[in-house]
């Protein structure tokens, strides 16, 4: 191998990953009316904001087995619900779906409880 090889290798290898622990999960199920609002006017956006992209949007409908990564989340059965959560453990959760102008201001003050 190269000595230039060598140090490409090297350097590639000492970049940090991208890492992506914090998630806002969203309790969802068919027929909720503020969850056809929500995918109306956030859904569309979320992945690009900086909200979207320092928690990932992850939809759970609540009636289907809840995934074992989330076991330790209480369940939720009102819809839509948003729970933020780090590393596996709940930092905040919304209940309901306020329309995207209080929407926003609510999920910056959940996502300021974050670590920086």
């Amino acid at each position: 191998m190269t000595s230039a090889l060598t140090a490409a290798l090297a350097v590639i290898l000492l970049l940090p990953a991208p890492v992506t622990a914090a998630e806002m999960i969203m309790f969802e199920q068919a027929g909720c009316a503020w969850c056809k609002r929500f995918n109306e006017e956030v859904a569309p956006a979320w992945a690009n904001t900086d909200q979207g992209r320092r928690a990932p949007l992850r939809r759970i409908d609540i009636h289907a087995p809840l995934p074992a990564d989330l076991t330790g989340i209480p369940l939720e059965r009102f819809t839509p619900t948003f729970v933020l959560i780090d590393d596996g453990r709940e930092i905040a959760r919304l209940r309901g779906y306020p329309g995207d102008q209080f929407f926003w201001a609510l999920v910056d003050e959940m996502l300021a409880k974050l670590e920086p």
